[in-house]
């Protein structure tokens, strides 16, 4: 069965990427653009779109060329956007690298991507320099803020004074590539997904009619832009509509809550982690966070009891979630804040012009049967391009037909609300019946002594697949067992699903958009 969107469809978007996002900035004038959370720098609009301008212009002199490949490497910042549509502009593709790459993971990815240019951020630059030199072929290494005294690398902000002419280039938004981000790599080696000026911009316009972002929101960007949840919602999304960016470069949840206070944030679009510090944390108690309308949480599974804790706690509306992947620019369903009682868990539904499939897990070539779990398939304008020099991994993503096979699985209801169970490769497999960590983990997190928690599949002694936790005690809670633990979950479950080992860790690893990294559980 084929699912489609209940919505009007939208158009194709053929615009390139800083033209979509900015080019309505002159009519926001001097509005705040972006603001530094945590210091005093802003840019208005009138500023992000000249300056952006003036950075494409020099890049162009200093000869980046249509179809380069440009390595964004750089925690949030006012410029990082300014940096980002100026590349575009000029014609590069960007890939966006982790701020805390280890030089040869930052290598790999210049050499995958074949990038020629790398714009970092001083205190990184040495990082930078150790990468250019391990990948070759790296033409100029500039930095966003001001230019290291050693004089060896420049500064976008010279540029500023640059009165080379604007590239005026012929674009083709549906073939040329805007962004390339890495995927997260949790479950297999990071590929290069290919993402088009069209398929970007036209997921930003199929997300407008749910993203409640204009002149005098103001939205706090804690997520990384590096990452295409924050690229699209923290990012371009609310620079498209005319909103204020308040801008950290990481998550710390004082520094986080005090600039909510501040900066009287209305919007927060953030990941499961932080709306479980919201919900549990004692420090949310000391800011005052009234100027808060709504949040939306998305990039991993959110559990139902733990959204409605932190709605409660903050008094506000049911958190709402949204679903996407980086290989569909990313969203795909969302669940609008006008809808009055939209059911506890769901992800939302269908975004216009998008159709989703559920196939049966033992035998994706059909469809599950109504109401049961299966692979969610996508289709839709907002799909990659495909993975960067890796045909056969884009042909077993996207079949024949188009379906995008994400790896998720998901049921619908008879509403069309889709709920997202787990990923097809996290599922434990117990005396053949199939376990999602994610239920563990959603309750795990229900108990009082337990600050985060992550579920994976194990072998025990008899070769058999068992769950197993690895969970963070709360600072209140030293004496919390691995048989509390253990009895806490057996007393909600079927005996299949129970936890039958625990590990106590310091901290959940995860990765910038808050996924668990549980490559590196297996590893321990």
């Amino acid at each position: 069965m084929v699912f489609h969107s209940a919505y009007e469809p939208v158009s194709t978007l053929s615009l390139p990427i800083h033209e979509a996002v900015l080019g309505g900035a002159a009519a926001f004038g001097d509005a705040p653009a972006l603001v530094d959370g945590a210091g005093e720098l802003s840019l208005s609009y009138a500023q992000v779109d000249a300056f952006h301008r003036r950075v494409a212009a020099g890049l162009a002199e200093a000869g980046v060329r249509k179809g380069d490949v440009l390595a964004l490497h750089s925690p949030n910042t006012v410029l990082f956007p300014v940096a980002f549509y100026a590349a575009t502009r000029a014609g590069a593709s960007v890939t966006t690298v982790h701020p805390l790459a280890t030089p040869e993971e930052f290598a790999k990815q210049l050499r995958d991507s074949a990038a020629r240019w790398i714009v970092t951020v001083s205190p990184l630059l040495p990082a930078a320099r150790a990468a250019a030199e391990l990948a070759g072929g790296i033409e100029e290494i500039f930095v966003c803020d001001a230019a290291p005294e050693d004089g060896g690398t420049r500064s976008l902000q010279s540029f500023l004074g640059s009165t080379a002419p604007e590239p005026a280039l012929d674009f083709a938004p549906g073939e040329d590539v805007a962004a390339l981000p890495y995927s997260s790599g949790t479950t297999g080696v990071p590929k290069g997904v290919m993402l088009t000026h069209a398929s970007i911009a036209t997921n930003l316009a199929q997300l407008d009619p749910f993203v409640p972002m204009g002149p005098g929101d103001r939205i706090l960007a804690v997520l990384p832009f590096f990452h295409i949840y924050g690229l699209t919602a923290l990012m371009n999304a609310p620079l498209r509509k005319g909103a204020t960016v308040v801008v950290l470069p990481r998550f710390e949840l004082d520094t986080f809550l005090g600039a909510i206070q501040k900066h009287r944030i209305n919007g927060l679009y953030v990941a499961p982690p932080i709306v479980l510090a919201l919900a549990k944390h004692p420090a949310v108690a000391a800011y005052d966070l009234s100027s808060l309308e709504y949040i939306v949480s998305a990039a991993a599974p959110l559990d139902a009891a733990l959204a409605e804790a932190c709605s409660a706690r903050l008094g506000l509306p049911p958190v709402r979630q949204a679903y996407g992947m980086t290989e569909l620019s990313p969203g795909t369903h969302v669940t609008p804040l006008s809808a009055a009682n939209p059911p506890p868990g769901t992800v939302g539904r269908l975004l216009p012009s998008t159709e989703m499939r559920i196939l049966s897990l033992d035998d994706p070539s059909k469809d599950a049967a109504p109401g049961e779990d299966g692979e969610i398939a996508i289709r839709g304008p907002q799909v990659m391009k495909g993975y960067l020099g890796r045909p056969d991994a884009t042909a077993a993503m996207i079949d024949a037909d188009g379906w995008v096979h994400t790896g998720d699985i998901g049921r619908v209801d008879e509403d069309g609300w889709l709920y997202v169970v787990d990923r097809v490769k996290e599922l434990i497999k117990y005396k053949g019946f199939q376990v999602a960590p994610a239920e563990l983990e959603a309750l795990l997190l229900t108990h009082e002594g337990v600050a985060d928690a992550a579920v994976i599949g194990v072998t025990d002694a008899d070769g058999t697949e068992v769950p197993k936790a690895y969970v963070v005690r709360q600072p209140d809670a030293p004496g919390l067992t691995a048989e509390d633990v253990m009895a806490h979950v057996a007393a909600r479950v079927s005996p299949y699903k129970k936890v039958r080992a625990v590990e106590f860790i310091d901290a959940v690893p995860r990765a910038a958009s808050g996924k668990i990294l549980r490559r590196e559980l297996r590893g321990s």
